[in-house]
């Protein structure tokens, strides 16, 4: 089991885009039931990306114990498919 923690400013809105738009893309490609995915604040990414496979964000983060991802792409769609790649690749590690 994966686990993904997706962070934006106050842990509310655009992580909760991201995270949906995750979970609907990994169920496509055969991942349902492979990962689990949290929100936080991205203020909370120090304290909390240590227990994570992978660390998704929609801002700059000062300091990730995990692989780390910018989501950005997920809220444009510019460079989206890069991005899924790069995420389908730390899974599948």
């Amino acid at each position: 089991m994966k686990k993904i923690l997706v962070a934006c400013g106050a842990g509310v809105c655009t992580s909760t885009a991201v995270l949906n738009k995750l979970k609907s893309i990994l169920d496509d490609r055969g991942f349902k039931g492979k990962y689990e995915l949290s929100q936080c604040k991205v203020a909370e990414v120090p304290a909390k990306s240590s227990g994570y496979d992978l660390c998704i964000a929609t801002t700059t983060v000062s300091e990730v114990k995990c692989p780390f991802i910018m989501g950005i792409p997920f809220l444009t769609g510019r460079g989206l498919d890069d991005v899924i790649k790069k995420i389908l690749e730390e899974l599948e590690k």
